[in-house]
């Protein structure tokens, strides 16, 4: 059986179908930034130090397979689907991914909408961007959400994944679900586990709109009994604007869609590292100094931003 092809004409590998033998990987980053991004949109990613500094969770004996990554839903009324196939694993048209130099583009089909999700890491910055195109290919109207998910890693891999006595009580995030970065309207998610007692150190994940709503824990997001192949708030079509407080962080917005017979948008998600001195980690009493996070938020706050960097 035949799962994909060269392109020798742009230098990339494109694979045809979502089910290969085993997820198929790219490696994305440059200086200190990296991040492994699978054919169905499955992986992690890390600052400099994939065990003691990784940004986002990854598990390694998941079943099914890569069941963990940076991942697009999209609800179409009663149907929710993902562009890479997972985690829902709704069946998809027209899949494709295209495993090129330092980035990613995975592209499917479904009821007349088509979905671009393109990834990288842009030279110079600490981190991930990958920009969803969708676009209505059909006759009517379509009223739509969509979804981000991430999972974040409480830093230490090791650590993360085998003591849960401890892990399940630090887990911290703030949420700012409305802000002006330079001309642009974001909303901001900011995991800051350990930040007050240890570290000087954050991460964030944003999107290039004004999100609609907004979810930080997992229980609330996938529901306690649920999985990420059909999360609660999903399928209810809802956000809960949930703080995590311990367990499990997350990081997911809702963007509410209407396109009209062939319009397309386009939307820009970030996750990032940032950093402060020690004498400057903090804005005010418990709140985390953001500036590092803004100048990297205004960086790639649009598509056009992506744009440049992609080229």
């Amino acid at each position: 059986m035949q799962f994909g092809f060269f392109d020798d004409i742009n230098k990339e590998y494109v694979i045809t179908t979502p089910e290969t033998p085993l997820p198929w990987i790219n490696y994305l980053g440059c200086e200190n930034f990296f991040s492994l991004k699978s054919n169905t949109g499955g992986g992690y990613c890390f600052y400099k130090d994939a065990k003691l500094l990784r940004l986002t969770r990854y598990r390694y004996n998941n079943s099914p397979l890569d069941n963990n990554g940076h991942y697009i839903y999209i609800k179409d009324e009663d149907t929710i689907w993902n562009p890479g196939w997972q985690p829902s694993q709704t069946p998809v048209e027209d899949y494709t991914c295209r495993h090129g130099l330092g980035y990613t583009v995975i592209s499917s089909s479904k009821n007349d909408i088509k979905a671009t999700q393109t990834a990288l890491v842009p030279i110079g910055d600490n981190c991930e961007l990958d920009k969803l195109t969708i676009k209505n290919t059909g006759n009517s109207v379509k009223h739509l959400s969509v979804y981000s998910y991430i999972e974040f890693c409480l830093w230490n891999a090791v650590d993360d994944c085998n003591n849960f006595q401890r892990n399940f009580s630090t887990g911290e995030v703030e949420v700012q679900p409305e802000i002006n970065i330079g001309t642009a309207a974001m909303s901001a998610i900011y995991h800051k586990t350990e930040y007050r007692e240890r570290r000087n150190h954050y991460a964030v994940h944003a999107v290039s709109t004004a999100a609609n709503g907004f979810d930080t824990s997992r229980e609330s997001f996938i529901g306690t009994y649920g999985s990420p192949a059909m999360p609660k708030a999903v399928k209810e079509g809802t956000s809960y604007n949930s703080i995590a407080s311990g367990w499990s962080p997350v990081g997911s917005f809702r963007i509410d869609i209407d396109l009209e017979p062939g319009e397309e948008k386009e939307y820009v998600f970030i996750i990032g590292y940032a950093e402060n001195p020690d004498d400057k980690k903090w804005e005010s009493f418990g709140i985390i100094n953001k500036e590092p996070a803004y100048a990297l938020l205004e960086k790639y706050n649009t598509p056009a931003k992506f744009d440049t960097a992609l080229a």
